[in-house]
């Protein structure tokens, strides 16, 4: 017997509209615990026992339910409350409803627009170098769980990348324009990062990948080297992993490498005014994470955010 109209509505089919744990998916797992890509950490609703009558505010708490989770991820649905003493009618779009739902989550909720943000942590060099930069910093959550549903109700780890500039020349504007202007802020989401800067020399294109993608090794996101004239083997790179799967994971660590591999021309005593003493370094590097977080103003019950933060590694040389 199918959920159709002129059929009796059965308690195990109000069942799998909350509880199915495969396609198509019940609203406890795209919006309770869930698993993988689906789960926001909602309270679940309950199922009806076996031969007891579905009423309606068993559907009212189904209903309820998706209403929030559309809210928050900006999907249109049709489903709506019921009263006691209503004819029992099939709702033709409810089972739609339901897996446009479960896609949204599964994609990232990339329609939220209840995010806020605070900081995630910043380091900076402790000194110019004239070899490699390496910087990283971690980002730890309370649970496997709330890292996956962070990620899956529309939070993202921005990475901000800048130099500290007005030091040695040429190199200041090289690595100025890797960071500040062609990679701009780097957002790693839930199933894929996005790039708002631009230029320079693409040479690892890794924005395909979001958080579901990466593993315990280093994935690249995005690998730039420099065209400007005279420095094109200088490059940034930004990396990401988990210290375990997804579905156990709780810590992400974002590692951002620069290196410097030409020289500039080394100017000998008496220098000239306003040329840098020592051309060859290249500036202090700067890598800051601002977690933009999932709240609770269009129907999600709470925020969901990190529990702490922490410098992993700062290297120069």
């Amino acid at each position: 017997m199918a959920y159709q109209a002129g059929d009796t509505i059965l308690d195990d089919e109000y069942n799998a509209f909350v509880n199915n744990s495969s396609s198509p998916f019940g609203y406890n797992h795209f919006a309770g615990t869930g698993s993988a890509q689906y789960g926001l950490g909602q309270s679940s609703i309950s199922t009806v026992s076996a031969g007891n009558t579905v009423q309606a505010s068993h559907w009212n708490s189904l209903f309820t339910g998706m209403d929030n989770i559309a809210n928050h991820t900006n999907t249109s649905i049709t489903a709506s409350s019921v009263s006691a003493g209503d004819t029992i009618a099939i709702r033709s779009a409810l089972i739609t409803d339901l897996a446009n739902l479960a896609s949204a989550v599964a994609g990232g909720s990339t329609g939220a627009t209840a995010i806020s943000s605070q900081a995630a942590g910043s380091s900076t060099n402790s000194g110019t170098w004239n070899n490699t930069s390496t910087i990283e910093r971690s980002v730890t959550f309370a649970s496997a769980d709330t890292m996956r549903h962070f990620f899956n109700a529309g939070g993202f780890i921005r990475i901000d990348p800048t130099c500290v500039t007005g030091i040695d020349g040429d190199k200041d504007t090289v690595f100025n324009d890797l960071t500040t202007t062609a990679t701009g802020n780097l957002d790693l989401k839930a199933q894929s990062t996005t790039r708002s800067g631009s230029g320079e020399t693409l040479t690892t294109n890794g924005l395909a990948n979001g958080f579901h993608d990466l593993g315990t090794s280093y994935t690249t996101l995005l690998k730039l080297t420099s065209d400007n004239s005279g420095y094109t083997s200088n490059t940034v790179e930004y990396q990401a992993k988990l210290n375990a799967a997804v579905g156990t994971a709780t810590v992400i660590t974002i590692k951002m490498i620069s290196t410097d591999a030409d020289n500039d021309d080394t100017y000998t005593s008496p220098n000239t005014s306003g040329v840098p003493a020592n051309p060859n370094e290249a500036p202090r590097m700067t890598l800051t994470l601002t977690e933009h977080f999932p709240n609770n103003t269009e129907g999600l019950a709470s925020n969901i955010t990190s529990s702490s933060n922490a410098e992993v590694s700062n290297s120069a040389s």
